[in-house]
């Protein structure tokens, strides 16, 4: 069960990301200049990795529960 757990805050924690994402492009989308674009192409990059990161761990741990 503790396995469910895991899996469960995961896919809390990559809604999370994946609602920051979608605020960041949002926010990019309505700001200009090369400053602001840089600070949100890094954010939306970090984001994109921290996505990528708990997707595969979720993956992962599911392939041991199944």
């Amino acid at each position: 069960m503790a396995g469910s757990n895991s899996i469960a805050e995961l896919d809390r924690r990559i809604a999370i990301v994946r609602a920051n994402l979608t605020q960041l492009m949002e926010q990019a989308a309505a700001q200009s200049g090369a400053a602001d674009e840089a600070l949100a192409s890094d954010r939306i990059a970090q984001q994109t990795e921290e996505l990528e990161r708990l997707k595969k761990e979720r993956d992962a741990l599911a392939a041991k529960i199944d």
